[in-house]
């Protein structure tokens, strides 16, 4: 049976579209680290969310840790989890580990544009 299609256009049925995410490639994953954008970045960029990258700063706005903010240390495509600087949890040995966070939680605030072609992108 095939896992994947680029031809599958959308279904009511909850089971088809979770097995669609399941199996989606990770170069289509991207979309679904989308992280909606501060209004003020909305304002100035025109979109209103924008794949999340490392060294993008974010505020949490659900859960545990909310209000908080922080850097992106790390983006699970394949997780779709984020893992942010000072969101840690301590084990029972003492050592600390980072919490994943689902990116519909967070909100950024400030872009990384190091990179020629994402500044490119947002100011389309």
């Amino acid at each position: 049976m095939k896992k994947f299609s680029t031809k599958w256009k959308g279904s009511i049925k909850a089971r088809k579209q979770r097995k669609y995410r399941v199996h989606l490639p990770l170069h289509l994953r991207k979309k679904l680290v989308n992280v909606h954008l501060s209004k003020e970045l909305r304002s100035k960029y025109k979109k209103r969310n924008v794949p999340v990258r490392a060294g993008d700063k974010v505020k949490i706005l659900r859960g545990l840790f909310r209000k908080r903010e922080g850097k992106v240390e790390r983006v699970d495509r394949k997780g779709e989890k984020l893992y942010i600087t000072g969101i840690e949890a301590v084990k029972k040995e003492g050592t600390k580990v980072m919490l994943p966070i689902h990116p519909s939680n967070v909100m950024l605030i400030e872009l990384d544009m190091t990179d020629k072609k994402r500044k490119e992108g947002l100011e389309k």
